[in-house]
């Protein structure tokens, strides 16, 4: 692929809208840079994103900020046990028409959003989780036979609390392939939670500004596909996910030891688009294994799914992906092609 000198025009606004959405959630969330990152890679490579963290870390904060700084509308729900897939997606109610007839008409649901926050997600029964499936992967709803569409782009932000686990309902393996990265939010540091008193604790408190509207998002996400990739790093990602299978001659010892199932086609493709937004942040036109190894985690994480020993053994996803990414040397590769 020819480079021009427009391409990189294009690129350079890129990365400078980039930085202008990153620097104006900042001015509201402290810290959090790779959070932050990997939420706005996530969002303009067109996937939706599962954070998990315990109370009080700013989950529903970000995700809120984002929304403001977005020409974009915004709806959030709070999952319960007795939500009820109607609730979410909308459904027909009898109106009358001004000559006195009755007929059925559409009630759009809060899923009907450009940006939808889905706090707590893992509370809601299977059922009610489950009605987001065809909004995620299809961009649409389907209510009595008639299909409608969600207006892009269609970002979905669920949340969930990894300690409390009575009452609570774990998403599907189905679903968790729908999300295109699971990120962790950590503890701030002390230098962080001083900053974070200081703007919460004084009479100004901080609001995000909207600097980006959908149509340059969508724009973004068509130019970010552009950017190539060379055959010997995109069989280096493939070698990545080949690897959290158990079954496969590639797989490392880990992952035969404590991996019941490995990562879907779907992890591969957020990892290539999240390593080509990656590359034009850096700076360069082609996709780097550095980049792909950067996304390795978020995009893969949710994707593995344990076994028995894995799961008593309190093995961490994220460090089998460690050693995958260790183990997985050039001649390696070599010998699976």
């Amino acid at each position: 692929m020819t480079i021009t000198d427009e391409l990189r025009a294009q690129l350079a606004d890129f990365r400078k809208d980039f930085q202008t959405l990153r620097s104006e959630i900042a001015k509201v969330i402290v810290g959090q840079v790779d959070i932050l990152d990997d939420l706005l890679i996530a969002l303009l490579a067109g996937g939706h994103v599962l954070l998990e963290g315990v109370p009080g870390l700013g989950k529903t904060l970000t995700v809120r900020t984002l929304a403001e700084a977005l020409h974009l509308n915004f709806r959030r729900i709070q999952f319960t046990p007795d939500l009820m897939p109607a609730d979410l997606i909308g459904t027909n109610i009898v109106v009358e028409t001004p000559d006195g007839r009755k007929m059925f008409q559409f009630q759009r649901g809060p899923v009907f959003a450009n940006v939808l926050l889905a706090d707590e997600i893992n509370r809601a029964t299977p059922k009610t989780q489950s009605a987001l499936l065809e909004a995620m992967q299809e961009h649409s709803v389907t209510v009595a036979g008639e299909t409608h569409r969600l207006t892009p782009p269609f970002f979905v932000l669920a949340t969930q609390n990894p300690l409390e686990m009575e009452g609570t309902y774990p998403l599907p393996e189905a679903q968790l392939d729908r999300f295109f990265c699971k990120l962790l939010v950590k503890f701030p540091t002390a230098k962080d939670l001083e900053i974070i008193l200081d703007r919460t604790t004084e009479m100004n408190f901080p609001v995000a500004q909207p600097v980006l509207a959908g149509e340059r998002i969508l724009e973004m996400s068509r130019l970010a596909r552009q950017i190539p990739i060379a055959d010997d790093v995109r069989r280096y990602g493939t070698g990545l996910v080949l690897a959290t299978h158990p079954e496969q001659s590639i797989a490392p010892a880990p992952t035969k030891q404590y991996v019941r199932y490995g990562a879907s086609p779907r992890g591969l493709q957020a990892m290539i688009l999240g390593a080509k937004i990656r590359a034009i942040l850096d700076e360069r036109y082609n996709v780097a294994r550095d980049d792909l190894r950067d996304m390795a985690k978020p995009v893969l994480r949710h994707r593995l799914i344990l076994n028995f020993e894995g799961q008593a053994e309190g093995v961490e996803t994220d460090t089998v992906i460690d050693q995958i990414i260790g183990k997985l040397s050039e001649d390696t590769l070599a010998k699976s092609a």
